[in-house]
């Protein structure tokens, strides 16, 4: 599948992602760290880092009704807007409870951004080529967290731990004009025009669709809490435990960024052509054995290794979240679900830091690193044992024939 000059997501949706992604994979390896300014506590520093994912959960579905209401040009401008206005706002914090009330309104904003962006890709790409669109999306995000970490250590190194969140800021609000005049929201051939979003749909959703929500959702969660839990566990555990000062932080995060990355259109063509789970169970079964590994590491080389590792297994699965979600999503409620979907994920992203900070502040960083593991262990067993593969099941001629625009 190739992405042609005439797609008009490139410019409007594709490149202000990359940004997107770019600036906040600078806050990678400071959030920790600055948070750490503020309260020495391990249990805190998870409060602050979960307090997006938080944030996301809070917008998951209300995202899923405002998109079917106002569509999604206006939704990906108030959620970016969003995202901007609160990170600018970290630059002149001044105790916990700002930091922790402006990652709030960041994960709201930033909830609204990609279910606007998912639910037009799940509209546009027929099912035979839709693990590949959304690796594609997938990849484009880790695109950006690549070089993001490195080039976020190198500020705060040579500026402040603040720096980013102004170098971001900027870029989110870059975006945001970016989609003012650039996104052609519901006029796009191939995606259906925006009706009235309200609970209703979404109540009968969760009812309908209880059992995929149950167990695909299950390895969901634990698997978006091990996927969270590799952004608090490396940089703790390089700056606490081996010593290393941030921009080392950041060139391990952006390696293993670069590995991630690379791997994105295989990942696309292992799910479109072999099956879903043929890149979900090897994804976070090589995560779980990488994140086990980092215990065991005591130097820059050592944790290099591990993360490295965690990057190859993270990569595999690109895109594969998001597939199996537009796969599973009915056609007439496809914000809803997707906001249900995202709901459940979103929890797996939020717990993470808590979970690592509460082990962590009780036995130490190292079983709060296995206990994270043992989330991959789960999702890899979920994916391969309780979920149905969905690409022959959700694929049917109309399906196929839907959304040439992105082939």
């Amino acid at each position: 599948m190739t992405l042609p000059v005439r797609n008009p997501l490139i410019l409007p949706v594709y490149v202000p992602s990359l940004l997107l992604m770019f600036g906040n994979g600078m806050l990678i390896p400071i959030l920790p760290l600055y948070a750490w300014t503020f309260s020495a506590s391990y249990g805190l520093v998870g409060v602050v880092l979960a307090a997006e994912g938080v944030g996301r959960l809070i917008g998951a579905l209300p995202a899923g009704i405002l998109l079917g209401r106002i569509g999604r040009k206006p939704a990906m401008v108030l959620g970016v807007g969003c995202v901007a206005v609160s990170t600018l706002a970290l630059f002149w914090a001044r105790d916990l409870s700002e930091v922790v009330c402006y990652r709030l309104v960041a994960g709201i904003g930033g909830s609204l951004w990609h279910l606007s962006c998912h639910a037009y890709l799940t509209d546009a790409a027929p099912v035979f080529h839709r693990g590949r669109a959304l690796s594609i999306f997938g990849g484009i995000h880790r695109i950006g967290t690549f070089a993001g970490p490195a080039a976020g250590g190198a500020l705060a190194q040579t500026f402040s731990l603040e720096a980013p969140f102004l170098v971001f800021g900027g870029l989110a609000t870059a975006v945001a004009f970016i989609a003012v005049a650039k996104f052609e929201s519901e006029a796009s051939p191939g995606v259906r025009q925006v009706r009235a979003g309200h609970w209703k749909p979404l109540l009968a959703i969760f009812k309908s669709h209880f059992r995929e929500l149950a167990t695909a959702g299950s390895g969901q969660l634990f698997a978006q809490t091990i996927r969270a839990g590799r952004h608090v566990v490396v940089p703790l555990y390089a700056a606490d435990v081996i010593g290393l000062d941030v921009q080392a932080i950041g060139w391990i995060i952006s390696i293993s960024a670069l590995v991630d990355m690379s791997l994105f259109y295989p990942a696309g063509h292992i799910m479109d052509r072999f099956g879903r789970k043929f890149a979900m169970v090897p994804c976070f079964l090589i995560q779980a054995i990488a994140m086990a590994a980092i215990p065991f590491t005591h130097s820059f080389a050592g944790l290099l290794l591990a993360t490295t590792l965690l990057g190859m297994g993270n990569g595999i699965g690109s895109g594969s979240m998001m597939t199996l979600g537009a796969d599973l999503a009915p056609r007439d409620s496809i914000g809803e679900f997707l906001g249900a979907w995202r709901l459940v994920g979103d929890t797996g992203h939020m717990g993470a830091p808590l979970v690592i900070g509460g082990i962590a502040d009780l036995l130490g960083l190292s079983p709060a690193t296995f206990a994270i593991a043992g989330f991959g262990l789960l999702a890899a067993g979920t994916f391969a044992f309780l979920v149905p593969e969905t690409l022959t099941s959700g694929a049917s001629p109309e399906s196929s024939q839907r959304g040439g625009e992105i082939e």
